[in-house]
């Protein structure tokens, strides 16, 4: 009986700790940014993943064997869509970390899918660990697209 107790304990634990380590997964969240952009642009590392300076850009990682990628891949798609005809129309990059392993440690993506959303400077403005929630997404984007401009 006590062994049954304490294993219910433990689920009950397991359960919160679960909960509590997946809330965040698929919001946007501000960030500092990691890699201080230079004043001639993004660094080279970017620029050779397709970052254009001028131009806001949704940057997510990705690979064949991550099974959600494909729905970033969807969510992003629909959104940068939706703001095609923004004064600053944002870029949808898709960079596969196993070809590019030194620009996932440059911008520290420990997982994936991870998502990044650059002002028109190249700067982090916003990161994304999991799936994006298509609001969330949008919303962040739209500033970006909006001003045209790192702030």
């Amino acid at each position: 009986m006590i062994a049954l107790g304490v294993l219910a304990v433990v689920l009950v634990v397991g359960a919160g700790i679960g909960i509590m380590v997946r809330r965040n997964e698929g919001r946007v969240r501000d960030t500092a940014p990691l890699v201080t952009v230079p004043a001639d642009g993004p660094s080279a590392l970017l620029t050779a993943a397709g970052v254009l300076a001028g131009r806001p850009t949704v940057l997510h990682f990705s690979a064949d064997w991550c099974g959600p990628c494909a729905a970033v891949r969807r969510v992003v798609a629909n959104v940068v869509a939706e703001l095609a005809t923004a004064e600053a129309p944002p870029l949808d990059l898709e960079v596969d970390i196993d070809a590019n392993p030194a620009l996932a440690r440059e911008l520290n993506v420990l997982s994936l899918p991870t998502t990044f959303l650059l002002d028109a400077a190249g700067q982090e403005r916003f990161r994304i660990a999991g799936v994006p929630k298509t609001p969330d997404l949008r919303r962040s984007l739209a500033e970006l697209a909006r001003s045209g401009k790192s702030e």
